[in-house]
């Protein structure tokens, strides 16, 4: 069995690069443990799926950004949005900021959905979001807000549908909300962001190379004609820049290609139902809450069924290896199932009942290979 990719906690991984570029702004008590050229204004632009292996295999799609200075770093665990959003928002891993998944346990008996901020399988929730207040489900100060107090002007450049939003408010509140519409404006607010004061700070983002890439596959033409039109977003922002500025450019996970031989679906196999009383995370990932005394008798289905296609931990071995980040909050522990399963090669763990659309996705991410973990870290100066 191959090994697992685990992050480069503390020297080459997601949580490193805001702390990084913030200490570069001179933001107090913190460090840079990425290498950053040095600069005043900084635009992050976080590309959602923008993997690096992906990366490197199109390089006629994205010439400029093949082009930049920079190489990869992982990206964290789970390697999903919802949690590597909080980890650029707050510069720690999931153990610390404690939103472990893209669903996971917010009590003994309800999966939050942390996208949505809702009960899985349910959607977007009002009632929900106050039952879990963000700010006080995730605890963690972030950066943003330190930023700010600074002295740092700093703005969110993301659409506008998720100001407000639950994730919004758990993983990137302290900031200047600036909703943007499409490129166009989003590569505006960017620039605009950068002409403010003696230090600024643009948190920019990109959602829709991850959208085609889970429908059509990453790789696919759909895929490598949105790459295209990212490579002049990034291209056009480095135009722009002011003379003491930045742009760095990361993902918050890569992509595998699903085959429908690679499908493991928990809801047509009674034998990993047996036991369990819930099932969280998604494919590539997930998190598996056992009946009480049923772990061992859990462990051993999967095992069997699964085999080789999978990384499968219990909690307490998970933290100890060190996936979830150096340390795990007492807040975060309960969240994280009590066996972790992180999918090897291709293989999903689907859900054709409960999660129908999310199972028949052609792309996927969260695990621990090279496909999921490595992401960009690249960087452009100004002329």
């Amino acid at each position: 069995m191959a090994s697992p990719l685990v992050p480069n906690y503390g020297a080459g991984a997601l949580s490193d690069v805001v702390p990084s570029i913030m200490a570069g702004l001179g933001v107090p008590g913190l460090s840079a443990t990425v290498p950053l050229p040095a600069a005043r204004k900084v635009c992050l632009l976080l590309v959602d799926g923008l993997g690096w292996p992906q990366l490197k295999a199109h390089p006629k799609d994205a010439p400029f950004l093949n082009s930049l200075a920079g190489n990869e770093i992982t990206a964290g665990f789970p390697a999903t949005t919802a949690t590597s959003l909080t980890t650029i928002g707050t510069g720690v891993p999931s153990g610390t900021h404690g939103i472990v998944g893209y669903s996971f346990a917010a009590s003994d008996d309800e999966l939050i959905n942390a996208l949505s901020w809702g009960l899985h399988g349910a959607g977007r929730n009002e009632d929900f979001r106050e039952k879990y207040v963000p700010e006080e489900f995730q605890p963690v100060e972030t950066l943003f807000q330190r930023a700010s107090d600074d002295g740092v002007h700093v703005r969110l450049a993301t659409q506008r549908v998720f100001e407000g939003s639950g994730l919004t408010r758990a993983a990137f509140r302290g900031g200047e909300f600036g909703g943007v519409l499409a490129l166009g404006d989003l590569a505006t607010s960017a620039i605009e962001a950068l002409s403010a004061g003696d230090r600024a700070f643009c948190y920019a983002y990109h959602s829709e190379l991850d959208l085609l890439g889970h429908v059509f596959g990453p790789g696919s033409k759909a895929w490598r004609f949105q790459l295209r039109q990212i490579d002049r977003l990034a291209e056009t922002i480095a135009e722009e820049l002011p003379p003491d500025g930045m742009l760095v450019v990361t993902a918050d996970h890569g992509m595998v290609s699903i085959g429908d031989d690679d499908r493991i679906d928990f809801d047509v196999k009674p034998e990993l139902r047996e036991g369990v009383r819930m099932l969280g995370g998604e494919p590539r990932v997930r998190h598996v809450y056992t009946e009480p005394g049923a772990l061992l008798d859990v462990q051993a289905a999967w095992g069997s069924l699964v085999g080789d296609r999978a990384w499968m931990l219990t909690r307490d071995e998970a933290i100890t290896a060190g996936w979830f980040g150096p340390s795990v909050a007492d807040y975060a522990r309960g969240r994280i199932g009590d066996l972790v399963v992180a999918a090897q090669g291709s293989t999903v763990i689907t859900r054709s009942k409960v999660e129908p659309r999310l199972s028949l996705l052609s792309g996927q991410h969260g695990s621990l290979t090279a496909d999921d973990q490595l992401i960009p870290l690249l960087t452009a100066t100004a002329a």
